[in-house]
């Protein structure tokens, strides 16, 4: 089967174009300015159409296009419910009506964490596993679960998707879903900088010198010694794991897959995780594999045929 996939993040807007677990060409758009979803389409139909007719393909050739979008979504009935600030207006269009009228293909519309999962799943780390949890460090922080085979959605589409909307400290700080000491408040990209610029002696760090840190930035700096950013990274790690420890608990998962742009540093996150989780998860049947996710920042794409031939556990 070939598809198309869009994968929707915070900063940017992936395009790819699959072939049953080959990820054939994909390109990626800078979302980061962008204030509206009509903003956006318009490339994304360009970018969809130039992938096809790259390889030489028509509408007809394609399955269909899979969606992957960082906010709250109903697959059932093709709807972004909620989003945490970006894409406001999404609600208020219809994404699989616009695709298939200005692409000419199907599609379909599921959370980004949940289509990554798949991806994993059907072509990565999770392979031949039926309950699994993922957790993806990024922008913001994403959580799913698969159970039996099947993802979870729940009857208002919430459940196992807000891994990163587990509360991690009670008096905490502010977060964008409007609760305070979540996970991604404490721990996240869009969170990272106001925690530097609120740590104490972060004026003498280097990582004063950055105008909008990142964690790529954080675990440099913190390989190179600087105590701020250890003693930040730490915090972050132990959160993460924490974070962890909970979806074990809630969903009893085999293994835990951790992906996201975080992951360009998992020779430090997965071994923490892993410490962490299989020395205070309750798990008395044995312990839960925490691994890094093989597809990357490609796990959504991959997520594209499963999503569209509805074999939501892609684990033959």
């Amino acid at each position: 089967m070939k598809a198309l996939a869009i994968d929707f993040g915070g900063t940017h807007a992936t395009c790819g174009l699959v072939e049953d677990r080959v990820l054939l060409a994909h390109e990626t758009i800078d979302t980061n300015s962008a204030k509206s979803i009509g903003a956006v389409l318009p490339r994304i139909r360009d970018t969809c159409r130039g992938l096809m007719h790259g390889r030489g393909l028509s509408p007809g050739d394609i399955a269909g296009i899979a969606i992957g979008f960082a906010a709250l979504v109903d697959s059932r009935v093709n709807r972004v419910l909620s989003t945490d600030g970006k894409y406001e207006d999404v609600k208020d269009v219809d994404l699989a009506k616009w695709l298939h009228e200005n692409v000419g293909l199907p599609a379909r519309i599921e959370n980004d964490a949940r289509m990554a999962l798949l991806g994993e799943c059907y072509a990565g780390a999770a392979r031949g596993f039926t309950d699994v949890v993922m957790m993806t460090l990024g922008t913001g922080i994403g959580g799913v679960a698969m159970i039996e085979g099947k993802l979870l959605h729940g009857k208002h589409a919430q459940a196992g998707c807000l891994g990163g909307h587990i509360p991690a400290v009670f008096n905490g700080r502010p977060c964008a879903c409007g609760a305070v000491g979540c996970a991604e408040a404490e721990a996240s990209g869009w969170s990272l900088p106001l925690i530097v610029r609120d740590w104490p002696g972060a004026r003498d760090s280097v990582l004063s010198r950055y105008s909008n840190v990142g964690f790529k930035e954080l675990f440099e700096e913190a390989a190179s010694g600087d105590k701020v950013a250890v003693a930040i990274r730490d915090r972050c790690l132990n959160i993460w794991a924490a974070t962890a420890v909970g979806l074990v608990h809630a969903y009893d998962p085999e293994m835990i897959v951790i992906g996201g742009g975080v992951m360009k540093s998992a020779d430090v996150i997965v071994p923490y995780l892993e410490s962490y989780v299989h020395k205070f998860a309750w798990t008395p049947w044995g312990k839960v594999q925490v691994c890094a996710a093989k597809m990357g920042n490609n796990a959504v794409l991959m997520g594209a045929v499963p999503v569209l031939s509805q074999d939501i556990s892609a684990t033959e």
